[in-house]
């Protein structure tokens, strides 16, 4: 890189070229990252027109927001036109209004339909990922006319994977693979050899629901039809990809309250305003954990050791939960559980929590018992160190279930919040425990 910026900042045009000429638009886009300003567009416009295209959708979004900024709609429009329409509706989307909208007048007509078709659906769901580019065959066609069909689009350049059969009606009936007519015979009927089984995607289908089936059919592109059962795109695994990196980083951020994409794209104002909500909800939970202590005082004033053990049995109960919840939240959405059988994962936390409960409570116990010299002392710090980590990994793993059935996001219930009501749990069982068994331990 600092070899690089030299040769940007002396504006060694050849030079450079001879360096990112041969490379992945990949790493050019990661070249172009790490420049700033003017060095960036200045790198950028020694690109050749298809593989600019490429660099714009690997760059990070706000290395792409700064070039776009500066070209001009006429050229925007050209890189449009070279990449596949799924990746050219978020394209566009990015764009502001008025750019966006003269890059679309701009473009041939049946693109800039298909763009706009695009970006009527929602970016989340199965038509918002999905791109046009596909073959389709009549049911009648023989293995010859999909063969004539498959080497027309591959001048495109698009990848093809498979080749769909539909109806006299447009309904998709039918996948063939490229191996299916390789070994099959010009003339036979592409109808006798398809798959007439194969897996397909409604437009409004969630894209987190998308890749639990690639991932469960071991699949590379998946047809996508309206709800007529009209062919109207295909997913491929690359998109997928894009998508299982996005919902982790979502569920990630919304665990600890915040956005993923917040510092690429809001002010400190912003996210200031984002994490409030978070922040307050935990605040207001910490303070019922002060009022059940300051309910607590006369035990806590005779047995003033039991405020050295509140801290470690809050923040270990609550680690505990928060694990659990983690493991769950992720397991619903790769579909390795359903909340319709919920007590298998809630049967199987509970054993593993048993024996993390047991553990940690054996070793607070022992050193507790030897803190106080006495071992009636310890066995209420240990029994109480089980008992909240029973129960917080209890609420963990239930909590995002019962979310789900409500219709709320499962990765929500597992914040700060969750961690902040779980060390109300572990405050209330060790202090309760502490209080009825306050003449063995005095």
């Amino acid at each position: 890189m600092d070899d690089i910026r030299d040769l940007v900042s002396n504006r060694a045009s050849t030079l450079l070229l001879n360096i990112i000429a041969d490379l992945h638009a990949a790493d050019i886009a990661d070249i172009l990252d790490h420049l700033e300003g003017d060095d960036r567009i200045f790198t950028f416009d020694l690109l050749d027109e298809q593989t600019a295209s490429a660099v714009l959708l690997e760059l990070e979004t706000s290395s792409r927001e700064s070039i776009l900024s500066v070209i001009p709609s006429d050229k925007i429009t050209k890189y449009v036109g070279l990449i596949a329409s799924d990746d050219a509706a978020d394209l566009v989307a990015e764009l502001p209004p008025s750019i966006a909208e003269k890059v679309l007048q701009t473009m041939p007509a049946e693109d800039s339909t298909d763009v706009q078709e695009l970006m009527r659906y929602g970016t989340d769901t199965a038509g918002g990922i999905m791109g046009t580019e596909y073959i389709a065959v009549g049911i009648k066609d023989t293995v010859q006319q999909a063969m004539r069909k498959v080497r027309v689009f591959a001048k495109t350049k698009i990848p093809v994977h498979y080749v769909y059969v539909i109806d006299e009606a447009g309904l998709l009936v039918g996948v063939l693979s490229l191996e299916d007519l390789v070994f099959n015979p010009p003339s036979r009927k592409v109808y006798r050899i398809m798959n007439a089984n194969a897996k397909s995607v409604g437009t409004d289908v969630d894209q987190e629901e998308v890749a639990s089936t690639f991932k469960k059919y071991d699949l590379v592109a998946l047809p996508v039809v309206d709800k007529m059962g009209n062919l109207v795109g295909r997913i491929t695994i690359d998109d997928i990809v894009d998508v299982i990196e996005e919902e982790h980083s979502e569920d990630v951020a919304k665990m600890v309250g915040s956005d993923a994409e917040e510092l690429e794209r809001r002010s400190p104002a912003q996210i200031a305003l984002l994490r409030l909500p978070w922040v307050l909800t935990t605040l207001a939970l910490e303070f019922i954990a002060g009022v059940i202590v300051h309910l607590y005082d006369k035990t806590l004033s005779q047995v003033i050791l039991l405020a050295s053990f509140m801290p470690i049995i809050s923040a270990i109960s609550g680690n505990t939960g928060l694990q659990s919840a983690a493991i769950v939240v992720r397991a619903m959405a790769t579909g390795h559980i359903s909340i319709d059988r919920w007590w298998q994962p809630v049967f199987r936390q509970l054993q593993t929590t048993l024996i993390i409960g047991t553990a940690c409570g054996c070793v607070i116990g022992f050193i507790a018992a030897i803190w106080q010299g006495k071992w009636e002392f310890g066995l209420v710090v240990g029994i109480s160190m089980f008992f909240a980590i029973n129960v917080s990994g209890f609420v963990g793993t239930s909590s995002p279930m019962i979310s789900k059935r409500f219709g709320f996001d499962p990765a929500l219930t597992a914040g700060p919040f969750e961690t902040a009501f779980q060390d109300v749990i572990g405050i209330t069982i060790f202090l309760s425990l502490a209080t009825a068994m306050l003449h063995w331990i005095i």
